[in-house]
């Protein structure tokens, strides 16, 4: 399927240039997406962050030059692009648990990560409840925050922002501004550039924006819906990961780069355990 040539043609470029410089433009541009979505994917896919897989790609292969050859452990560390050792000997230790120069003894434990291969994987897992909608533009007022390119570091950083919002109550503040579709407090990230990038905690509305808060207006688009029972049921990632997997290879429809949108039912200002939804724009393949 062509989504899985453009993403295995991405990791053979990597695999290629292990011992180069990597860019992750040239990465996305042979994916054909964006910087940011290449990583958003492939973290969502793989399970593990485009730079750390690198790492490890790289890694496995220093043991086995510093196992299988008399190369001196500089050597090795340049090789890979580390023109400094402590740097070298800090991400061989972070794989490996032990240093390079200690992978040279016979009989010492290393960790291989092996190449990515992607494929389809048939196999009797839960169903997917969707439903296609069309929606024109529309405004949220809310909260929001900056984010970064490192996904892991927003996997982090956004949880907290919720907490937050939850303990100082902003989120009773937001629900209360509500006054249009889709019902509900959502979570929108919102990508233009690797140095704008937030995720905003807002709901649908046409009032005055309050002090201390913003507005951001949703292009119209259509989305594919995704209906979670249970806000815990399912996390985010698990559904995204369902998207790119299952969704995408089989619908005729690609990830359209939009803001996404996770929309939580709330009770008493805090989430509740009932129906929520996450909302990824899409749109239809080329011929």
């Amino acid at each position: 399927m062509e989504w899985l040539k453009k993403i295995s043609a991405a990791i053979d470029y990597i695999e290629n240039n292990l011992q180069n410089d990597i860019s992750f433009d040239e990465v996305a541009r042979i994916a054909c997406c964006s910087t940011y979505y290449f990583q958003r994917i492939f973290s969502y896919i793989s399970g593990v962050s485009l730079s750390e897989y690198i790492r490890r790609r790289r890694m496995t292969q220093a043991a086995f030059d510093l196992q299988r050859t008399d190369s001196k452990v500089i050597d090795v560390a340049l090789k890979y692009g580390y023109s400094s050792p402590t740097s070298f000997n800090r991400a061989f230790q972070s794989v490996h648990g032990i240093t390079p120069l200690s992978a040279k003894y016979k009989g010492c434990t290393l960790c291989v990560y092996p190449s990515i291969q992607f494929s389809i994987k048939v196999s009797g897992g839960n169903v997917m409840s969707y439903h296609i909608e069309e929606k024109q533009s529309f405004r949220i007022v809310g909260i929001r925050t900056p984010l970064v390119e490192d996904l892991e570091e927003n996997m982090k950083n956004v949880p907290a922002f919720w907490k937050q919002a939850i303990q100082d109550d902003t989120i009773s503040e937001i629900f209360n501004l509500s006054n249009g579709k889709p019902d509900g407090v959502l979570g929108v990230t919102v990508y233009n550039n690797p140095q704008d990038i937030y995720y905003y905690i807002g709901t649908a509305s046409d009032t005055p924006v309050p002090q201390g808060m913003v507005e951001f207006t949703i292009p119209a688009a259509t989305w594919v819906v995704f209906e979670n029972d249970g806000i815990f049921k399912e996390d985010i990632q698990s559904i995204f990961q369902r998207f790119l997997t299952e969704f995408i290879p089989f619908s005729g429809y690609e990830y359209a780069e939009l803001p996404d949108i996770e929309l939580y039912p709330i009770c008493k200002g805090k989430p509740t355990n009932g129906h929520s939804e996450v909302w990824i724009a899409i749109k239809e393949k080329e011929k």
